[in-house]
């Protein structure tokens, strides 16, 4: 058999929990049994209530049967992700801040080497009176650890835990040791009896981090097919929000059994054809009258228009905050707009609806020359941007 183990984090572990969940087993509720301890107990009348608002403004169910905790050890993250049924995807609850992580990127080997391990763990112990406040202590050396480690001194005792110092684990302050501890004693006594906790070498859609890590393997080559199968599983929670099978080589090497699902490819842009420009008689043009064209109701009238346009078109800037447009217009002897076009500013989609909005204007009285009504060319600037990007008010 290719394979020597399977880790307890994927699906064997989680069928084991719906299991559990399902099962009539008469024992002590675990966040029962927590809040006999008087830190547990003074943190979840602290926390509990906060918790459950901040599940319910992300529309989310408390408590969580399910968590899954990742941790990015050089941008110094660790991500609670959260779900209700076995067959459910995760949904991010919170990020905490890591105050500050011992070692250097890759796993650790032995005891003293003051590293963060690199892998895929569970949470098998919580401790209510740590000497660091509060902590969950991970299975480190796991079934790769134990084939690849110090066969004489691996180490061990990883914690997540409070206080905000380290030797070697991942540290929090207190507050947030609190959330992670009662989510974690929410979960169990829901039935998860395994909670993993993947620990990563940096966020991999980084584009700062990814940099970092691709100087560091050049020095270290033997490191590069650990990264491989942490990014694989990385990539393929991002993908999917599930978790995938963890398995161990004989060799103690991870292999990850998940299959990344292919990016959708993206639909064809189909350009939206123009608004096509309307033609008018150059010749019939009068460059000089001896009464301008009139909008109905005057020029106030003209001006609420105008302010009421520049309005009405701000959704359609796009990625522009505001814009200056110019647009040139033709009114006929009887008093018709005939023509309009937008000669700078704006964009396509503007622009068209600039044209249209012009083109629909109500009925001028025409411009008058030697008696005669004639048609006019006439420009006309209008300012549009964006409602966020407008001055409300000055305090003089």
């Amino acid at each position: 058999m290719r394979y020597a183990y399977i880790l307890l984090l994927g699906a064997i572990s989680l069928v084991k929990t719906a299991s559990a969940q399902t099962a009539t087993v008469a024992s002590i509720n675990f966040i029962d049994y927590q809040r006999s301890f008087p830190r547990i107990n003074d943190a979840i009348k602290k926390k509990e209530d906060t918790l459950m608002k901040q599940f319910e403004e992300k529309r989310l169910a408390w408590p969580a049967r399910y968590i899954y905790i990742r941790s990015f050890k050089y941008d110094s993250q660790i991500e609670v992700w959260v779900k209700q049924e076995l067959n459910d995807q995760f949904a991010l609850f919170k990020t905490y801040r890591v105050c500050a992580m011992a070692g250097s990127l890759g796993p650790k080997r032995m005891q003293g080497d003051y590293q963060v391990p690199e892998g895929f763990y569970y949470i098998n112990e919580f401790n209510p009176k740590s000497n660091y406040y509060l902590s969950l202590g991970l299975n480190y050396p796991n079934a790769s650890d134990r084939i690849l480690s110090d066969s004489l001194m691996p180490g061990g005792d990883i914690y997540i835990h409070g206080k905000c110092v380290t030797t070697g684990c991942i540290p929090v302050n207190n507050e947030q040791i609190e959330e992670l501890y009662i989510l974690a004693a929410h979960a169990k006594s829901e039935g998860q009896d395994f909670i993993p906790v993947h620990i990563f070498p940096i966020r991999f859609d980084n584009p700062r981090s990814s940099e970092y890590l691709k100087k560091y393997v050049k020095d270290f080559p033997e490191y590069v097919p650990l990264v491989d199968e942490l990014k694989h599983a990385y990539t393929y929670f991002e993908k999917t929000r599930k978790l995938p099978v963890i398995m161990v080589s004989k060799k103690g090497e991870y292999v990850i059994d998940g299959i990344i699902p292919k990016d959708k490819e993206p639909e064809p842009v189909v350009k939206k054809e123009r608004r096509p420009l309307k033609t008018y008689n150059q010749d019939e043009i009068s460059n000089v009258v001896e009464r301008l064209p009139v909008f109905p109701g005057g020029n106030d009238k003209f001006q609420a228009f105008i302010d009421k346009l520049s309005k009405d078109m701000a959704p359609y800037l796009g990625q522009q905050q505001k814009t200056f447009a110019m647009v040139e217009f033709v009114i006929n002897k009887e008093g018709k707009v005939i023509y309009a076009n937008v000669i700078k500013g704006g964009n396509d989609d503007l622009n068209d609806h600039l044209i249209e909005a012009f083109e629909n204007m109500p009925q001028w009285t025409p411009a008058v020359k030697h008696d005669q009504t004639v048609s006019v060319k006439l420009k006309q600037t209008i300012f549009i941007e964006k409602p966020e990007t407008q001055v409300v008010g000055a305090v003089q």
